[in-house]
């Protein structure tokens, strides 16, 4: 089970997305703006950031910078969520501060490989 901040402004998206992972187990806080996220992530102290990067208030791309600027919030994994599948977003995630990237629609079972991969809680049974 992971701490998790979804970081989404369409309502249909997080309901979904916190529903799911919910019934996996993960905890999840949701904030709607980028402000709110940048917030809750150094009150919070989520093991992940799912972070779309087209909000309001603050757009994700700032808020994934912030976040590595902060020592509190520097080495805590993002992944960026974006309707933006373009060629060259995934390096420009990267390049701003994002740890993965994943393109809308959402893939639930890439998204929890992707989770897993950078938290490093595998999914896999404890050996009996």
């Amino acid at each position: 089970m992971s701490r998790i901040l979804l970081v989404e402004d369409h309502q249909e998206i997080w309901d979904f997305l916190s529903r799911r992972l919910q019934r996996r187990g993960h905890e999840v806080s949701v904030a709607t703006d980028g402000q709110q996220g940048l917030d809750r992530a150094l009150s919070d102290n989520p093991e992940i950031i799912l972070l779309d990067m087209n909000l309001p208030v603050m757009d994700g791309w700032t808020v994934a910078g912030r976040l590595k600027e902060s020592s509190q919030t520097a080495h805590t994994p993002i992944i960026a969520l974006t309707a933006h599948a373009m060629s060259g977003d995934r390096e420009k995630a990267i390049a701003a501060g994002c740890d993965d990237y994943h393109p809308k629609p959402v893939d639930f079972s890439r998204l929890l490989e992707q989770i897993e991969a950078l938290v490093g809680h595998g999914a896999e049974a404890a050996p009996t």
